[in-house]
């Protein structure tokens, strides 16, 4: 096995300009934090058990590729979680699957350790630090049982990267970003696992991995709390679904986004399966289900991944401009659904929340100690799913050398680096879809975003991905003309 990479540096808190009012409230803000943690610990463990968490994620889901909001494409067990649960509106992740999982996994933002710029690779020989703390190993150190089924892009190369090394005590399906869905091959090499034994298995892996999630279900001890993090790979490229999930939209035309619905709704399916699992084992009560994207649909050919795609794109945003890939609304905004049978009320609710709260706020369930982790930029926002008002009024999108992206309270900035750059201000309350640039109108928050935005860059652990291409570009062999012929010795003169 290789070597692993340095250490990500300790990571530091977020700078800001200085001003008297911002540093009271980030001060502030802070001691919030820390009362509502160990309220909502206490709230937890003093009127109910700690709960079973079933996490699901999506892979590529646009925002508008659900029943509930407006789409043709049917998924009806998803629509139910989200009619009887809460859904987060202003919920945001990463614009890519490999920083989104980092985010989830650890509770700071990517650009702390180098994974903050497009994905880990097929031939990526990185992974995420292992000197992370990671939250299946904070649930696991208070009995927690921890399973990952499904895809896990965070470090192929060397074994130590792996879900058995990282905390989680079972593991079944792919290790690497984009798979084909009956093969399960990445460029032709079998990518398929059960713990750390590489499989040969036929099957259409999202009904694979709904199958292995309705057996540990069914087979778990249920005095032990389960984490069960199924993430499927759904309706990530290639688009592929089975003949019989296909003939249920034939009507649709458009090969591609026949396909692209077909596989969205074998997901549901298999989302059925495992709350009907739950139900009939009594777990469904004691239950937190949390469902979300890992980022938004894919709108631009630059983003899908391994395998061409011809003709239109079939992801749907909605109203939220471009996908995947950047740091627009589309790309970041996803909303999420958390659903507890008699502990979450239905309700839609705004208040800004970030893939990173996620590790604090289940830790806080599931009275799970954080004193192993680096410091965290995620926030317990119980509070806000509960019903109330979520703890942040901030959430730093991204920031790496090609962009960078904002949000406090209802402004956004956007930052594209790359010459001809370009910086923009939204106001998001007024143009959720960041059609109209206000920075000339709001000069001083204007600059504000900006100064954040630069101290970041500066803080920044250098991205991995960019260190790996300029390698493996530099060692590449030199391309010359077809038909050259081989070499020949030289004659004497």
């Amino acid at each position: 096995m290789s070597e692993l990479l340095p250490a990500a540096t300790p990571a530091p808190e977020l700078k800001t300009d200085g001003m008297d009012r911002r540093g009271f409230c980030a001060s502030a803000g802070f001691a919030a934090a820390i009362a509502t943690l160990s309220g909502t610990a206490a709230l937890a463990r003093g009127k109910a058990p700690r709960p079973n968490i079933v996490y699901i994620l999506a892979d590529d889901l646009g925002w508008a590729d659900l029943g509930h909001r407006g789409s043709d494409i049917r998924t009806p067990n998803i629509d139910k979680l989200a009619r009887e649960g809460a859904q987060l509106e202003d919920f945001y992740v990463q614009p890519m699957c490999t920083p989104t999982r980092a985010a989830l996994m650890t509770g700071r933002y990517p650009l702390r350790y180098g994974l903050q710029t497009a994905v880990i690779p097929a031939g990526g020989t990185y992974g995420l630090a292992t000197d992370e703390y990671l939250l299946p190993q904070a649930l696991s150190d208070v009995g927690y049982k921890t399973a990952l089924v499904g895809k896990w892009h965070l470090g192929h190369y060397d074994t130590d990267f792996w879900p058995r090394q990282r905390g989680f005590q079972h593991f079944y399906g792919a290790l690497i970003g984009e798979i084909d869905h009956f093969k399960h091959s990445s460029l032709g090499v079998v990518d398929w696992y059960r713990d750390n034994e590489r499989l040969i298995e036929e099957g259409y892996d999202t009904e694979l991995f709904g199958n292995e999630a309705v057996k540990l279900i069914g087979a778990h001890d249920k005095a032990v709390p389960l984490f069960l993090y199924l993430a499927f790979t759904a309706p990530h490229t290639p688009y592929q679904a089975p003949e019989a999930e296909l003939a249920k939209y034939a009507h649709i035309q458009d090969p591609q986004r026949r396909a692209f619905a077909a596989m969205i709704t074998a997901m549901d399916t298999q989302i059925g399966r495992v709350v009907a699992e739950l139900e009939k084992r009594g777990m469904r009560d004691n239950t937190l289900i949390v469902f979300h994207s890992d980022n938004g649909g894919t709108r631009s050919k630059m983003f899908v991944g391994q395998e061409a795609v011809e003709g239109e794109l079939p992801a749907d945003n909605g109203p939220y401009r471009e996908g995947k890939g950047t740091l627009f609304e589309g790309g970041v905004r996803v909303g999420a659904i958390a659903n507890w049978k008699g502990r979450i009320k239905p309700a839609k609710l705004g208040g800004i929340s970030h893939i990173t709260d996620m590790l604090p706020t289940l830790a806080g369930l599931a009275g799970a100690s954080l004193k192993n982790s680096k410091p965290l930029d995620g926030k317990d926002i119980w509070p806000l799913i509960a019903g109330g008002a979520s703890p942040r009024t901030d959430v730093v999108l991204n920031v790496e050398p090609t962009q960078g992206s904002i949000r406090e309270g209802k402004w956004k900035l956007v930052w594209l680096a790359p010459l001809p750059s370009s910086v923009m201000l939204f106001d998001l309350e007024a143009d959720p879809s960041e059609k109209t640039d206000v920075s000339q109108q709001n000069p001083r928050i204007f600059a504000d975003l900006q100064k954040r935005v630069i101290a970041l860059a500066t803080e920044m652990k250098p991205p991995l991905f960019m260190e790996t291409a300029v390698s493996a570009v530099l060692a590449l062999p030199p391309n010359m003309p077809a038909g050259l012929g081989e070499a020949r010795p030289a004659a004497r003169h």
